[in-house]
């Protein structure tokens, strides 16, 4: 059953809200746009608040709705936390759309508040906080949650390898923004 939940939950997380909105309301994809990634930042650069809300709601669901689903079915944390990185996986490496995806920072947030709201609600503070001070998405998304990893040590030991794992992703996934930022070239929304 785990290996199983693991599997739906990657296939859920290869649906791209982005693309599919972006598809549906006839805009262009989102990967040859703005920033060129199929998340709500870049949604909300190339097609609007609404479209970007509704994306991020989409990416949420995506990483939550598996984990309250391990819940239910008994899994402990760290099962939960295998099937929610399984989850992200889908996001970045979606199946339907040739595995070009996203970096995973609002399917990662729903599998937070999934996981241990305590640490979700850090990561938005921590995100937002960086935000607002930098207005540089990309930044707040590196802060945000490897700063949540102490936390989850202390109260959620058992989901501290596969959230580690995840850190690592959303780093590799961001690795270009790192370059950017490094250089002083990292896009902004102080326009």
């Amino acid at each position: 059953m785990f290996e199983l939940l693991l599997v739906c939950a990657y296939l859920l997380g290869s649906l791209s809200f982005a693309i599919m909105l972006s598809r549906y309301y006839g805009n262009s994809d989102p990967r040859s746009q703005g920033s060129g990634n199929p998340g709500a930042t870049n949604m909300l650069r190339v097609a609007g608040k609404r479209l970007a809300i509704l994306t991020l709601l989409g990416d949420l669901s995506k990483g939550l709705l598996p984990i309250l689903l391990a819940g239910y079915l008994g899994f402990g944390k760290q099962q939960q936390a295998w099937i929610g990185l399984a989850a992200v996986l889908g996001h970045l490496y979606p199946l339907y759309f040739n595995f070009r995806g996203g970096k995973g920072v609002a399917t990662t947030a729903g599998m937070l508040i999934g996981l241990y709201p305590p640490a979700a609600l850090l990561a938005v503070a921590v995100w937002l906080l960086t935000f607002s001070l930098t207005r540089i998405s990309s930044l707040a998304a590196l802060a945000s949650v490897p700063l949540c990893l102490p936390l989850l040590a202390w109260q959620q030991p058992h989901a501290l390898l596969p959230v580690s794992v995840l850190s690592l992703l959303l780093v590799w996934r961001h690795r270009r923004n790192l370059k950017d930022l490094l250089a002083g070239n990292e896009r902004s929304f102080k326009d």
